[in-house]
């Protein structure tokens, strides 16, 4: 990475680490020492379980070191399967309600965050004196935070359009990258990832041409051979994919038996279980990661994520989970309470200390404003535990964009209570 790049990110942080060091001063242990439970939505059953279950340890994980690290009420997360159903989330949520929940973690598709999100606002309206707050951790459709924002729901990763201007910037200091060639699943989230790559490459890069836009049914398919097939024919020089759990392994697989070793750029290459299929091909297959982290993070959560994979055996891959419980606890200190009213008026355009710094959660549109990598995948020197699934090798980054030059404007028309 260009040491310009690191010296505007290194500027950004201290401009934020400023204007964040006095509140934590003010700020107050809460009155209540009361349990702060959370429910966590997500698959916990069915293709994407694995990621689900993955993640829950992670909220789990980061609740329990991070009260013991930073003190403050206990945080206990409980996980609720909604078999990647809106319906069954929407049910899901009604009995966590019932139970008492008034904190609610999902992540894994955009269509379960805006159900989950209309039925709360709904909720809260009605009841205004149990008021149950969304954490989003991973749903990344910008409409969520746009046209369909709520007062109620906090985005604490960066969503699709921030992380697409992100790679196609990368992409466009490619000078010999000219043809690349698209593959999603085919649903929201695919078809989000093709727009909004398709209206950004125009501007960022409009060298490069989209010699192939493909979507197929998510989760259900054996082989990728045929997509595989055209996308060599078509002498694409790069894949760009959304895919994600077993559609991006099945496509690695795939494009590993065809011997076609040209870059892939993806959101979700470090998930459980693609990094050991990687390895199996080294650094033949070139794959790029676009996330707000990567594997060789430094500091606390090099350490947190250390002690996660020799209590889990598997890797710490959704750091936002980190983010999610400093910015719970951030707001507990500052208001004195876990009352999600008071933690709600807090966390709106609240500064707080992340995985990788301080982050704001920009109060126009509840949307983290964080930096993304991209990374690419190589073999590293030194213990292996400390690289992707032990495998020798690790996301590394190649390029850093600050959230001041990826963020869209908002343009949310929030209604507060």
């Amino acid at each position: 990475m260009a040491m310009r790049q690191w010296r505007r990110r290194d500027a950004l942080l201290g401009v934020l680490a400023a204007s964040c060091a006095s509140p934590w001063v003010r700020a107050q242990p809460p009155r209540s020492a009361g349990v702060v439970r959370m429910a966590f939505i997500d698959p916990l059953s069915g293709p994407a379980s694995d990621i689900g279950r993955n993640s829950l340890r992670s909220w789990q994980f980061m609740a329990r070191e991070l009260g013991r690290l930073n003190g403050g009420p206990p945080i206990r997360v409980a996980g609720f399967d909604n078999k990647a159903s809106p319906q069954e989330s929407v049910n899901a949520l009604k009995a966590a309600i019932d139970q008492g929940f008034r904190y609610i973690i999902q992540g894994n598709g955009s269509g379960v965050a805006a159900a989950l999100s209309e039925a709360i606002t709904r909720h809260n309206t009605r009841f205004p004196d149990k008021a149950v707050i969304l954490v989003n951790y991973a749903a990344m459709d910008p409409a969520l935070t746009a046209e369909k924002c709520s007062y109620w729901h906090f985005r604490i990763d960066a969503d699709t359009s921030m992380k697409m201007r992100a790679l196609t910037r990368h992409l466009g200091r490619q000078p010999d990258l000219t043809r690349v060639w698209l593959l999603n699943q085919n649903y929201a989230h695919g078809q989000q990832f093709a727009l909004y790559f398709r209206q950004d490459i125009q501007q960022e890069a409009p060298a490069v041409q989209v010699v192939g836009d493909e979507l197929h049914p998510a989760f259900s398919l054996e082989d990728f051979s045929a997509y595989v097939g055209r996308i060599k024919a078509s002498d694409a020089q790069a894949v760009v994919t959304g895919n994600w759990g077993v559609d991006f392994r099945r496509l690695v697989q795939s494009m590993q038996a065809h011997k076609l070793w040209i870059p892939v750029y993806s959101y979700y290459p470090s998930l459980p279980g693609t990094p050991a299929l990687l390895a199996t091909s080294g650094e033949r297959l070139p794959v790029y990661q676009v996330a707000t982290n990567h594997t060789r993070q430094e500091g606390e959560i090099s350490e947190l994520a250390l002690r996660f994979r020799r209590e889990y055996g598997e890797d710490f891959v959704v750091y936002a989970a980190y983010d999610g419980i400093m910015m719970l606890q951030h707001a507990f200190r500052h208001v004195g309470s876990s009352d999600p009213v008071q933690v709600a008026a807090r966390l709106s355009g609240a500064i707080f200390r992340g995985f990788n710094g301080p982050v704001s959660m920009r109060a126009d549109d509840h949307q983290l404003q964080k930096g993304v990598y991209i990374s690419r995948w190589q073999k590293l020197e030194g213990p292996r535990e400390h690289t992707a699934e032990g495998t020798g090798h690790a996301f590394v980054p190649v390029d850093f964009m600050p959230a001041s030059e990826i963020a869209r404007d908002p343009t949310c028309q929030m209604q507060r209570p």
